[in-house]
């Protein structure tokens, strides 16, 4: 398992996850926690991983996206069962930049974007009913047209500190290897199962 770049060996682990046929092997948990340290988790999607660090688009008024601008810091778990491996990262958390996430809101299925238009994301919702309503104003709104990016909706970057890969053993002395960034390189070290 060693090497000397972790996000390259992430890269490979999550291309194996994906040739072995498992399901969305791009699907963490995204962990982040208020300004005083109460939790919350929940799964999105990886839409980019590069030495810059990870990406992942969302409403930045949502609940995480409240949670990250006051405690701009988070946690991503990839669990990949059926190969017996995951991988953990936390880091800093900041947004893209306009035109990134531009970008990636016009590659997404029009329905999609135009559920982030009726979507106040996290937000109490009177019924189903409302929510396929807000669906039906947007698909009105934007008839004909190209469908915008709304301005409360973006992606947001993990630059990673530490990264572990664990690997399943038997008798229950999995490989673990922690990757620590200091001093702009990366070092590892072997963790007890």
């Amino acid at each position: 398992m060693p090497d000397a770049d972790p996000i390259a060996l992430f890269l490979e682990w999550l291309a194996a996850a994906e040739a072995h046929g498992i399901e969305q092997p791009e699907a963490m948990a995204l962990a982040t926690a208020t300004p005083d340290g109460r939790p919350s988790a929940r799964m999105v999607l990886l839409r980019g991983a590069d030495r810059h660090g990870f990406r992942f688009f969302s409403n930045h008024d949502s609940r995480k996206g409240g949670e990250l601008a006051g405690n701009p810091v988070a946690a991503l778990l990839f669990h990949w069962q059926s190969i017996g491996r995951q991988v953990r990262i936390e880091g800093a958390v900041s947004r893209l930049a306009d035109a990134e996430s531009d970008a990636y809101f016009a590659s997404r299925p029009r329905d999609s974007r135009l559920s982030a238009w009726a979507s106040d994301q996290s937000r109490p919702v009177e019924s189903r009913d409302e929510l396929l309503g807000r669906l039906e104003k947007a698909r009105t709104r934007f008839a004909g047209d190209e469908v915008p990016r709304p301005p409360y909706w973006g992606g947001y970057l993990l630059e990673p500190c530490s990264i572990e890969f664990w690997q399943h053993g038997p008798h229950r002395l999995h490989d673990r290897r922690l990757y620590t960034l200091s001093g702009g390189g990366w070092s590892s070290r072997l963790l007890a199962p």
